[in-house]
């Protein structure tokens, strides 16, 4: 079964990878301000999930054949406020600062399309929320993070799997949904359009 990832990044990669898949990337050209735009009565968690389905619809639009593919969209809800990448030091620096030893909930918006001959035959989505409970970075710590440039293109300013983990608590929920792709969600919606994960999965050497 031929799987492929509509995203960018290289954790969701990862996580799928180490998971024993091995997917084709092909990144989408959704403009993501332009749908949020489209829908602003849309609830956080059905943003994310509109963005993810606009994403894999994009790349499904562009391949032929049979085969899966997975978007995915995460963003970070704090004090009711839905926020993405912040793309610069200072929009990530205040982020930063408002949510420092507060809790967070890090949503995951996912859509499976299944094609066959090239068009799309089974469809299904769903999102993961996950609580995410911050540290209190200190001015240097947090000085030295922005430095390193990864907290300014992830969503809500902060990793798991890489620096940002050194002022994570904790989390409530499914670890592998905050670093951007959740496998138990994965998983359902995969069985949704007929794929079983064992499928998936590549010969280990």
């Amino acid at each position: 079964m031929r799987l492929v990832l509509a995203s960018a990044s290289p954790a969701r990669l990862s996580v799928l990878r180490a998971a024993g898949a091995d997917p084709a990337v092909e990144v989408s050209d959704v403009d993501e301000d332009a749908l949020l735009t489209a829908h602003p009565d849309a609830d956080p968690a059905r943003k994310v999930t509109l963005l993810a389905a606009a994403k894999a619809a994009a790349v499904a639009d562009r391949l032929t054949g049979d085969g899966v593919v997975v978007g995915c969209d995460s963003m970070l809800l704090v004090d009711g406020e839905l926020v993405g990448k912040p793309h610069d030091a200072e929009t990530a620096r205040r982020r930063w600062k408002a949510m420092a030893g507060r809790t967070g909930e890090l949503l995951t918006g996912h859509a499976v399309l299944r094609l066959a001959g090239g068009a799309v035959v089974q469809e299904a989505e769903g999102h993961a929320g996950t609580g995410v409970r911050f540290a209190e970075p200190t001015d240097a710590e947090l000085d030295a993070y922005l430095a390193t440039g990864e907290p300014l293109e992830v969503a809500g300013a902060f990793t798991l799997d890489g620096l940002g983990g050194w002022f994570v608590e904790g989390i409530d929920g499914d670890p592998s949904n905050v670093i951007g792709i959740s496998l138990p969600l994965l998983r359902r919606l995969l069985g949704a359009v007929g794929v079983s994960v064992v499928d998936l999965w590549t010969p280990r050497s």
